[in-house]
């Protein structure tokens, strides 16, 4: 217990502190801090990793952009070229255009023109790295099980931990929600919940690998919620769809105006959007609450050195107990969406339904 707390803080310090680093190097520039572009700036996706900032000049990992042109065609090259200046006709977009932040290319009339982008971004690097750890973890606990007897020796340290985590998903939410047939949807809902619960946890880590905001992009969680989308209503069998077209409801909720099926079809797509905002926001405003919290060490720098030491102090000691209260949402966050995707799967597999006899 004493290892585990003392890990624990050895992370969480520096993700308090870390954060800061850039608008402590304008502080010190003596340029003025800029609350929009700090929070933003941190959550946001960029062609490059930010890693730290020292004496004014920033350190970043250049990343690859991959765009297609309608005029010259494909372009690879590193978004390091493109650092304030124009490479190959293209460039990032300012804050004043409506591709902010985006490679964009001038037309023919001068005009920004978006090409079809295939970079590898902060993101999507991000969520590559977090993959590859993944599966490096479940191959780990596999092997381990392939070498040992599981009935005669307890596996300790991750292996144990990584059992505990399965069988708490499995038996308490996939096969109590699911039913009978839990056994061919587990491998989807596992995988769902350990990739967010990983995800969420690299994205509250500031130092590289760590601080990609992947569970914080909606176009992350449009995708999952998708999936299960696509699962609920291609493997739903017909007793869910005729309790959609024609549930058992008075026969005026259904004809001549088909009410009910109608508001039956909009929840079909209601579900999934649930599943998106939920993760997409709680994660969000999860990065905007510990950020906002470390800002006002730099918020109050110019009101007196007493006033910023207490705060700061009460900034860091708060900031610590937000990223405590973020990793229990990033278990938490994983477990309801996990949860509910298999609500939803248990829901379009109803058994149909047989016919009463009267004695």
């Amino acid at each position: 217990m004493k290892k585990l707390l003392t890990l624990i803080l050895a992370i969480l310090l520096p993700m308090t502190a870390l954060p800061a680093q850039d608008a402590a190097a304008d502080s010190a520039a003596g340029t003025s801090f800029d609350m929009n572009e700090y929070l933003y700036g941190h959550v946001r996706d960029a062609y490059e990793w930010h890693i730290t900032t020292v004496d004014g000049k920033a350190i970043s990992i250049p990343l690859p952009v991959i765009v297609r042109s309608k005029a010259t065609g494909w372009h690879i090259f590193s978004s390091k070229r493109l650092e304030d200046r124009e490479y190959e006709g293209f460039y990032v977009a300012p804050q004043s255009s409506k591709y902010a932040d985006k490679v964009v290319e001038r037309g023919a009339d001068g005009t920004e023109v978006r090409p079809l982008d295939f970079s590898v971004t902060k993101n999507v690097c991000g969520l590559l790295i977090n993959s590859a750890l993944l599966l490096f973890i479940v191959l780990g606990t596999a092997k381990w099980y392939r070498k040992h007897d599981a009935v005669e020796e307890v596996p300790k340290g991750g292996v144990g931990l990584m059992e505990m985590l399965v069988s708490a998903i499995e038996d308490d939410v996939i096969k109590e929600s699911v039913g009978e047939e839990y056994k061919k949807y587990s491998p989807y809902l596992l995988t769902a919940f350990f990739f967010i619960f990983l995800n969420n946890l690299m994205g509250i880590v500031p130092f590289f690998p760590g601080g990609a905001n992947v569970t914080g992009n909606i176009a992350v969680t449009f995708v999952l919620a998708m999936f299960t989308f696509f699962i609920v209503n291609v493997f739903g069998n017909k007793q869910y769809w005729k309790d959609i077209l024609w549930p058992e409801v008075p026969t005026w909720l259904k004809v001549p105006v088909p009410l009910m099926p109608a508001i039956e079809i909009i929840g079909i797509f209601t579900k999934p959007f649930s599943l998106m905002v939920r993760l997409f926001a709680n994660m969000l405003a999860g990065h905007f609450m510990i950020l906002g919290v470390v800002a006002v060490i730099f918020l109050t720098a110019h009101m007196g050195a007493a006033l910023n030491a207490g705060l700061g102090i009460v900034s860091v000691l708060l900031g610590v107990f937000m990223d405590c209260l973020e990793l229990l949402v990033a278990f938490i966050q994983a477990y309801v969406f996990t949860m509910l995707s298999a609500v939803f799967i248990g829901l379009s597999r109803p058994k149909p339904e047989t016919d009463k006899t009267t004695k």
